[in-house]
């Protein structure tokens, strides 16, 4: 059985009107983890010569996770807002194949949570992208939650 927390994450990327515009769902969610996917569409093509998505819809996708693994941690409240968010574009990612972030919340003070992620198509070894973020957290519901 899902946790609240998890279900809360996966209810609100449901409800994102830029998640159901990019396709994206969720994969996995667990304590301070998100694993998120966006199929390959034509429509976020970032350079038409080479098919390749746009870096903006692979950050959408990334800072997306990053708040999933946030709002999933034991010890952060059911809402998060980006405060700080660097992406490394490491290579195209591969015409026609799905994106997956992979996003995992290790460090929670009383009003900031830091996060890692990984941006991958099928070439698991090769990352298309990496970010590290940093997540508000209000201490007035954290000590409710």
């Amino acid at each position: 059985m899902e946790d609240p927390k998890s279900r809360a994450a996966r209810q609100f990327i449901d409800a994102l009107p830029h998640c159901r515009d990019l396709g994206m769902s969720v994969v996995s969610v667990g304590e301070g983890e998100a694993v998120l996917e966006m199929p390959y569409d034509t429509r976020f093509v970032g350079d038409p010569k080479t098919g390749v998505i746009h870096g903006g819809a692979v950050s959408a996708l990334m800072d997306t996770s990053g708040g999933a693994a946030v709002m999933c941690h034991p010890d952060t409240p059911a809402v998060t807002a980006t405060l700080d968010l660097r992406i490394d574009y490491m290579r195209p990612a591969t015409p026609g194949h799905a994106i997956r972030a992979t996003a995992t919340c290790y460090h929670i003070t009383r009003s900031v949570a830091f996060v890692r992620a990984v941006a991958t198509d099928n070439d698991t070894e090769r990352p298309v992208a990496t970010a590290t973020g940093a997540f508000t957290v209000e201490a007035s519901r954290k000590a409710k939650a």
